[in-house]
């Protein structure tokens, strides 16, 4: 069994840009945050990313999985109009995506994360900041969307940094 680290990796995150347009600040700053939740989680063991360290199911793992599926929501099934978009949370198990075993690896955990964040980046391209999405009968627009990720993302982002210092004492931006 592989332990923690203990420390986090070299930082390699892309930087928001400084000066740049509105779309362009908003998804750099939505990168920059998906970056951050990877880097956060970067050399904690299978075993750590999946133990629970507060009374709830809350863990590393299952944040990760929760963003991969919060990506895929708003922007495929929201964003994009798609039907049977894949979700691990349902009417019977609404902490579906949080529940993880001894079985599910962080590198998965990961992949799937990051294939999620390339799926939303695939959507969001192809539409304007204004146009209204093709699913929750159009109530939202991309940039709605957008800024709204950019808050679940930063939310998690900080719960994930708290577990990762009572988990091995890894601090760090």
């Amino acid at each position: 069994m592989t332990s923690s680290t203990g420390a986090l990796p070299e930082d390699t995150r892309p930087e928001p840009p400084e000066r740049g347009g509105e779309r362009e600040t908003i998804e750099g700053f939505l990168d920059f945050l998906r970056a951050s939740v990877v880097y956060k989680a970067t050399g904690l063991s299978d075993a750590d990313a999946a133990r629970r360290v507060l009374p709830s199911l809350t863990t590393v793992s299952g944040l990760i999985r929760h963003l991969a599926d919060v990506e895929r929501s708003w922007f495929r099934e929201a964003m994009a109009g798609e039907a049977d978009v894949p979700s691990r949370w349902s009417e019977e198990d609404r902490d579906g995506e949080f529940r993880v075993t001894e079985h599910d690896t962080l590198a998965e955990v990961v992949a799937d994360y990051e294939a999620a964040c390339a799926e939303s980046r695939t959507v969001a391209a192809r539409f304007d900041l204004d146009d209204p999405s093709a699913g929750r009968d159009g109530r939202y627009h991309l940039r709605w969307i957008l800024v709204h990720m950019i808050e679940e993302t930063g939310r998690h982002c900080g719960h994930i940094d708290i577990l990762r210092e009572l988990l091995d004492g890894a601090v760090g931006e």
